[in-house]
């Protein structure tokens, strides 16, 4: 079997390549992939080659752990299992499948071999929507809406994932938080709490302050932000080392947190919080390409700033 793949072959050289996959074990599932998205943090990192080192970093690889898929073959274990059935829809978060080609994280390809136990069941009418489950688990995972968690009260990025986080703030019913952003093109599209450039908020009393903007830079402004006791949660993905000046964190009892990626458990909750209608992935993704078209379809994605989210469609033209 093989399988059209997007390659970064080295850092800012991309390409399609038909790859051979591995054989499918008795666990695993066949997917069939219908759209993948490309995520403008830890891909833009990858393809840059500014990606900090990481287990199975290296190139040539596949990126993408945001691809929807139907099932299309089922090893005799996944079957016998009965949590999936061939043709139903399900997230993929990554899969490692293409021999000596590196899979990190392996998603975007026409099909995959993964792991049952790695995917989630899907709605079939979220249609390219299911692509954001991986950074809706994120945004649960650094900002988690369960369990009493305190919602963060400031947002740093009104990308994606700043968007997520904010909706799940305000899915708990409680005072809507603010999201700071300085670029005009992302300042639009709040649902339900307020989007300001950061010159305009004079507040600094936050408790919570959850930064997803990847900005190594920023401690010091955020700092000052903070609420004697107050917590910093970095959600973001950093290439950068980062630093503070120890005073003012000293006298504010400042703490801070850093959210790593999500737990199945969060995948979870997203899912039936999307399934309640508590959380919505409207209007979140913004840019759709056909896979033939990837190499512009990237550029757009890492350089334009009204491309919230852009989805690579697999299905034949």
């Amino acid at each position: 079997m093989q399988s059209l793949a997007v390659i970064f072959e080295e850092p800012e050289v991309l390409e399609l390549r038909r790859l051979a996959l591995s054989a499918l074990g008795a666990n695993d599932l066949r997917i069939e992939n219908i759209h993948s998205g490309i995520s403008t943090g830890t891909e833009r990192l990858l393809w840059s080659g500014r990606m900090p080192h990481f287990p199975g970093m290296g190139y040539p690889l596949v990126p993408g752990y945001e691809s929807v898929g139907r099932v299309v073959e089922m090893g005799a274990a996944a079957k016998s299992a009965g949590t999936f059935a061939i043709g139903d829809h399900v997230f993929v978060p990554g899969a490692n499948c293409f021999g000596d080609v590196r899979g990190l994280f392996g998603g975007t390809a026409s099909e995959v071999v993964v792991p049952a136990a790695r995917v989630i069941g899907v709605d079939a009418d979220l249609g390219d929507k299911a692509v954001l489950l991986a950074l809706a688990a994120t945004a649960h995972h650094a900002a988690p809406v369960t369990g009493g968690a305190l919602a963060p009260e400031l947002i740093i990025g009104h990308g994606v994932l700043g968007r997520l986080i904010a909706r799940l703030a305000v899915s708990t019913g409680g005072a809507a938080p603010v999201v700071w952003e300085t670029n005009p093109a992302r300042q639009g599209g709040a649902l339900g709490y307020r989007v300001c450039d950061p010159a305009d908020d004079q507040r600094r009393d936050y408790k919570r302050i959850c930064d997803v903007s990847g900005d190594a830079t920023i401690l010091d402004a955020l700092v000052q932000r903070l609420a004697p006791g107050g917590e910093i949660v970095l959600a973001g993905f950093y290439s950068e080392r980062l630093s503070f000046a120890f005073p003012a964190a000293f006298m504010r009892e400042a703490t801070f947190r850093i959210a790593a990626q999500w737990k199945p458990a969060d995948l979870t909750a997203v899912t039936q919080l999307i399934r309640n209608r508590r959380l919505s992935l409207d209007g979140l993704v913004t840019h759709h390409s056909a896979v033939s078209d990837a190499p512009a379809a990237y550029a757009t994605a890492f350089g334009d700033p009204a491309c919230l989210k852009m989805v690579l469609d697999w299905r034949p033209n």
